[in-house]
């Protein structure tokens, strides 16, 4: 599992911008930036929606507000899913990232298998991250929500 001081792997996510499919890199969304990632086991999920996203929209301007340049939502999941549950959750200050093959939460080694709930998943964590390096690693145990919340974060930074 990737630690406090390891750098990010470099692998190309899914994006919507505008209704047009991107695909930035690690690089692109990490480097020169103070990032808060949070991964969720699947977009439109109870936890997920009722309160791991919705904290970060509630939050979003306190947390920037902190020296953050952007906040970061993933999940294995396409990037049509995760712009869907974007709009349907008023995330406009969250970029909603897909990990649509799992690469990037394989790499990092935060990923499950849910068997017949979906698959490969992405456990549930958050990150502070600088440049491309992790400073900051909350990861749930499972079926839990008690670290990697937004509160948490911004009490954090």
């Amino acid at each position: 599992m990737i630690q406090v001081g390891s750098t990010l792997p470099e692998v190309d996510f899914g994006l919507l911008v505008d209704g047009e499919m991107t695909n930035p890199g690690t690089n692109e969304l990490f480097s020169d930036k103070r990032v808060v990632l949070f991964a969720v086991p699947g977009a439109f999920t109870p936890t997920c929606s009722q309160a791991h996203l919705p904290g970060y929209v509630a939050l979003a301007d306190k947390i920037k507000a902190k020296g953050i340049d952007n906040i970061i939502c993933l999940s294995v999941n396409d990037a049509f899913v995760m712009d869907a549950w974007g709009k349907a959750n008023n995330a406009e200050e969250i970029i909603m990232l897909a990990d649509g093959n799992g690469h990037f939460t394989k790499q990092i080694g935060l990923d499950m298998n849910t068997s017949n709930f979906g698959g490969l998943r992405s456990l549930r964590y958050s990150m502070l991250i600088e440049d491309g390096q992790v400073k900051k690693i909350n990861v749930e145990d499972p079926g839990r929500f008690d670290v990697s919340d937004a509160q948490s974060m911004l009490d954090s930074l």
